[in-house]
């Protein structure tokens, strides 16, 4: 094969690469969807000031969505004058534009709550409200919307719908609640596909884990007071699992690891964690750990270790996967939320707290501690890393960190 011949081989395969990779669907916290980031050679030591800040954007408006990362560009929703709006950046920090949506949820803790997706040339947002919106990636323009409660019977529940809907090919899947638990639609023009009742309880807050099992293709959810396992393809209720709280809030994404489902919910109620069978038909309880209780704090699953940290116990806590049982705990930090990325837990408190600490199953150790100062209101929104670089929303402003 002569040069000109490798290189458009070359050419060919970098398009291919690039055009596969521009079509794959965002996911709330990150590609897999449980907190996990690719990225290497990050700083294992940060400066005592805290690592470097490329750039911030301070006008948001109020609200607690993450970003998602498409590309070359960095999205994310906020809620102005009670009206929510998409936000596109590039990767410098420049606007490329600000397109309002509808009304957010202004009742308690106000502002966005879900992270827009991003598949191909569309992006989607559902508000506190419930109404899913898909809107043309490129200027923001609204395609079509659907209203989970007009259009499905669900209900608005406390503190608003919560959720980041789950895209795969021409399907994206939400939660209405109540008699349609959970809905596929079509992704290009919100046709509904199929629908399932669930247990017939109002939706909690939880955005759903699609994962493959032995081949087949599963959608796990929290409902009120269970966990529900669908079929993605047809969406046929294969089982539920009983776990209830007190404000029926599972806020928490589950983690699905080699047959095994591990989910956690707060107020004390704790976590547990499935086998499921060959064919994903039902479930059997490993295990259950009352002490991990995180309340929307996420949690992450590292060579066979779980860390986290709790509601009600406050302590940030690493789990074994096989048994269940606490390795340590620490109150070293106030709880939040956990990812990871080479080797490192980031965690970010609800008090700002933003550290670095080995993922180490036999002790917690942080190696760096800053302290968010720029922002508003709560520190609640999930951090993401994409390309060497920390992204922190809170309230506000949104906070690019150098990280390698």
């Amino acid at each position: 094969m002569n040069q000109k011949s490798l290189f458009m081989v070359f050419f060919l395969t970098l398009v291919i690469h690039t055009t596969v990779n521009a079509q794959e669907p965002s996911r709330w916290r990150g590609g897999e969807a449980n907190g996990v980031y690719p990225d290497t050679d990050l700083l294992q030591q940060w400066p005592e000031s805290g690592p470097e800040i490329l750039w911030t954007f301070g006008e948001l408006g109020q609200g607690h969505s993450s970003v998602a990362i498409a590309g070359e560009f960095i999205y994310t929703a906020g809620m102005i004058d009670t009206q929510g709006s998409i936000f596109k950046f590039d990767q410098y920090g420049k606007l490329i534009y600000k397109k309002e949506y509808g009304p957010e949820f202004s009742e308690s803790y106000v502002g966005t709550r879900g992270t827009p997706v991003i598949a191909g040339n569309k992006i989607y947002i559902l508000s506190g409200h419930g109404i899913l919106y898909c809107m043309n990636e490129k200027d923001g323009s609204l395609l079509w919307k659907k209203d989970l409660v007009k259009d499905f019977g669900g209900e608005v529940i406390r503190w608003g719908y919560n959720e980041t809907p789950v895209v795969d090919g021409d399907v994206i899947y939400t939660t209405p609640g109540r008699k349609n638990s959970v809905v596929a639609l079509n992704r290009h023009n919100g046709a509904l596909i199929w629908t399932c009742q669930g247990e017939n309880e109002l939706s909690a807050y939880c955005t759903p884990l699609l994962f493959e099992h032995n081949g087949r293709k599963i959608i796990a959810t929290h409902t009120g007071s269970h966990l529900l396992g669908i079929e993605a393809k047809s969406g046929k209720l294969l089982w539920s699992h009983p776990q209830p709280n007190q404000y029926s809030v599972h806020a928490n994404t589950p983690i699905y690891h080699d047959g095994g489902l591990f989910f956690f919910s707060g107020y004390g109620q704790g976590s547990g964690k499935l086998n499921l069978s060959d064919d994903g038909n039902s479930v059997s309880l490993a295990w259950n750990n009352v002490s991990m209780d995180s309340r929307m704090g996420g949690a992450v699953f590292v060579d066979g270790y779980i860390y986290g940290s709790g509601d009600k116990t406050r302590s940030w806590k690493c789990i074994d996967w096989k048994t269940g049982a606490n390795t340590w705990e620490s109150t070293d930090v106030a709880k939040g939320v956990t990812i990871f990325a080479d080797g490192l837990l980031f965690g970010y408190s609800d008090k700002g707290e933003l550290f670095i600490a080995k993922a180490d199953p036999k002790k917690f150790e942080i190696s760096s501690l800053t302290k968010v100062t720029l922002g508003t209101e709560q520190h609640w929104a999930h951090p993401v890393i994409s390309k060497g670089v920390l992204y922190v929303r809170h309230g506000n402003t949104l906070i690019a960190y150098k990280i390698k």
